[in-house]
């Protein structure tokens, strides 16, 4: 069995392998994506007959799904997780490679689906009429009234319908609460507050048995809950990988971002410039600036190049605020842009600092202006 597979980061990062739902594809964890990618590789995947896989119309189970993904990953050491299905599998290759895990992310998944007989009733329904017989009742099941997924339902009646049987059949055999209590790597367990597929009592299990494992409810969410509430579900997947991890790995997420920001100019004069008095402090910014604040979901590059520059101009720290006016437009931001923060800085931290402000702004955009011609 092969799967079709892409990576996405920095080549150097560290190995994050994230699996889909039953139904959907890889683009299942793209609101997570642009995040994740900061300071991870991130391997996606595809099951059998979904997106770019091969079918497979059945024979398989979930262990063998998860050796067909363990066949994908040539790193020694990764984190793995996945949403339903795919969180069947990361936990299966936890409980199968624990030794290659350093952590797991289960979201909206179970150590038990309940009993067979109702997806083995499912499989023949697909079987028989096709993927767009379960359209009405899975949209009652993946998503909270009023919420637009449309694009994740195009996408499902795409899918290969005897894989997709077949991949039912495999989760109507699969049941691993026996073996929770093996899985030695951090664990988190999310779970939507509204999913009737896996209900809260399912995390609970999860989390529950798993030992030290931690669990987050993510409220008006229902089965697909990292595409309903993305940024919630982002913010617990990165605090979770981020825990724990040595302190070198928020170092080089860090300089990513500083240089992706600020350019490789600018910080390799700084690198150059630190001292052994001054390597301790630089550190501290790259790690706690640059990946803690920086890296963070909540807020995109463009926007903290808006906050960056108020608060430059509030504190009249303006040799920083030439450095952030350059920052600014690498961060996507127009002069247009960047003139009304600068106008709106005049109403809220004084017409004095905003006069500095903008005649700092006036020789930074000159100076980028000659270094272009």
């Amino acid at each position: 069995m092969k799967l079709h597979h892409r990576i996405d980061g920095p080549a150097d990062a560290p190995l994050l392998v994230l699996g889909p739902s039953l139904g959907t594809t890889m683009e299942i964890w793209q609101p997570q994506l642009p995040a994740l990618t900061e300071s991870w590789r991130v391997l996606r995947y595809d099951l059998p007959g979904h997106g770019g896989s091969a079918p497979a119309a059945a024979g398989f189970t979930v262990d063998d799904l998860a050796r067909a993904v363990l066949e994908l990953v040539e790193d020694e050491r990764f984190a793995v997780g996945g949403v339903s299905l795919g969180g069947a599998i990361a936990s299966t290759i936890a409980v199968e490679a624990g030794h290659r895990v350093r952590k797991l992310v289960l979201c909206c998944t179970s150590a038990r689906f309940g009993e067979p007989g109702p997806w083995l009733g499912r499989a023949a329904l697909v079987r028989g009429k096709g993927m767009a017989a379960l359209v009405p009742t899975l949209k009652t099941r993946w998503f909270t009234p009023g919420f637009d997924g449309q694009w994740v339902f195009d996408r499902f009646v795409e899918v290969d319908a005897k894989s997709y049987a077949a991949c039912c059949e495999a989760l109507a055999a699969f049941d691993l609460t026996r073996r929770l209590g093996e899985i030695a790597a951090p664990t988190l367990v999310i779970a939507g507050s509204e999913d009737p597929a896996t209900p809260l009592d399912h995390a609970l299990t999860l989390a529950g048995t798993i030992p030290g494992a931690s669990l987050t409810v993510v409220p008006r969410a229902s089965h697909l809950a990292n595409v309903e509430r993305p940024d919630a579900v982002t913010a617990a997947v990165l605090g979770h990988l981020r825990a724990g991890e040595p302190a070198e790995n928020a170092l080089a997420a860090g300089m990513r971002t500083r240089r992706e920001v600020l350019g490789d100019a600018h910080v390799d004069r700084a690198v150059a410039a630190t001292t052994d008095f001054t390597r301790d402090f630089q550190e501290l910014i790259t790690r706690y600036a640059w990946d803690e604040i920086w890296n963070r979901p909540g807020l995109d590059r463009r926007t903290r190049s808006c906050v960056t520059l108020t608060a430059l101009v509030a504190r009249g720290q303006m040799e920083e605020l030439a450095m952030h006016v350059r920052a600014a437009l690498r961060n996507g931001l127009t002069r247009e842009e960047i003139k009304e923060v600068l106008l709106q800085t005049a109403v809220y931290c004084g017409v004095p600092a905003a006069n500095a402000a903008f005649a700092v702004a006036r020789r930074t955009l000159a100076d980028i202006d000659a270094e272009g011609r």
